[in-house]
């Protein structure tokens, strides 16, 4: 049975077996760089582990699932350079360690090489995962660009939160196990309810990274926490801390909110003092366990033999115990 360590192994192998180019290097070797910093590998075994549902060849899918990869990695750069992050898997960013206009030429180099690998896809089932990719891709800039509007706004709601998510994070690991499924040749029926399987298990994941990125051990996060209370994004413990009707601690939130000049450990430890008054973070929790149930729903609907649905029902549920 395929499990998630050998998943990650294969992506690994086959992301230092790219073969980059050599020159120029001021181009190449940031897109190196980030790809071997290592990380989870969540979308790309996503990818592997929905083949493997139907196929015992589920190498197939490599190509839509080093696709995923790259792409994911691409909009972390760019990510880190409009968040202003130095920091990455433990690692100095792209922009950090090279400058802005390395990190994002770089990045754009990374978005086109994703598409490049993707089109190593079998013509037949080449189309099929173009479109869900492509469509893809558009989705996750929506959700950045709702993602940065959201950050001039204080009236964000948890439904356009929920949609922003969706967009930003969802979608992709969505995508990575409908393209799995399609390499593999599954019936459309479960290459959507994959779909809407992986969107759910999305929704999971963002809502604990907003509680980790507040409460976890930045060690362990492999990324410093309290970022998001600096940047002031708005997270569902933000919108639900705004939405309390606590007024003393909605003012006081609303004052680091508008405050232009402070102390970053001060702003992080008053606005999770706050959280934990109002047990915001318990509610990321459980909305992120209703959408885990929802997966395995999913999962459990599948006509396969179970034994193939172990590995992802599994990773479905370490998703809520996840510290990094």
């Amino acid at each position: 049975m395929l499990s998630f360590t050998d998943c990650s192994k294969l992506i690994d192998e086959a992301l230092q077996k790219l073969n980059l180019p050599a020159e120029p290097k001021g181009l190449y070797e940031p897109v190196d760089y980030i790809l071997q910093l290592g990380g989870k590998r969540l979308r790309p075994s996503l990818a592997l582990l929905a083949a493997a549902l139907y196929t015992d060849d589920y190498e197939q899918a490599m190509p839509a699932a080093l696709a995923v990869e790259i792409f994911h990695n691409f909009t972390l750069i760019h990510d880190d350079i409009m968040d202003k992050a130095d920091v990455r898997r433990g690692k100095a960013t792209v922009h950090k360690k090279w400058d802005d206009n390395a990190a994002i030429l770089s990045g754009d180099a990374a978005m086109i090489l994703s598409y490049e690998t993707l089109n190593k896809l079998p013509d037949a089932k080449f189309l099929n995962a173009f479109k869900v990719f492509n469509r893809t891709a558009m989705e996750v800039c929506e959700g950045q660009q709702y993602d940065m509007d959201f950050e001039n706004r204080l009236d964000v709601d948890l439904n356009e939160y929920l949609g922003m998510i969706r967009l930003k994070t969802s979608v992709l690991l969505a995508a990575s196990m409908q393209m799995g499924a399609i390499a593999a040749g599954a019936p459309e029926q479960d290459q959507l309810a994959l779909y809407e399987l992986g969107e759910s298990l999305g929704m999971a994941f963002q809502l604990q990274d907003d509680y980790l990125d507040v409460f976890s051990d930045s060690e362990k996060f492999g990324k410093a926490t309290g970022g998001d209370i600096l940047n002031n994004k708005k997270t569902y413990l933000l919108i639900k801390a705004l939405e309390s009707g606590e007024k003393t601690s909605v003012n006081e939130l609303k004052m680091w909110i508008e405050k232009k000049e402070f102390d970053p450990k001060e702003k992080v430890e008053a606005v999770k003092a706050i959280y934990k008054k109002l047990g915001v973070g318990e509610d990321a929790q459980l909305a992120a366990i209703s959408f885990v149930n929802n997966s395995i729903e999913i999962l459990n609907q599948l006509v396969v033999p179970n034994e193939r649905k172990k590995t992802l029902e599994a990773l479905i549920f370490k998703m809520m115990y996840r510290e990094t």
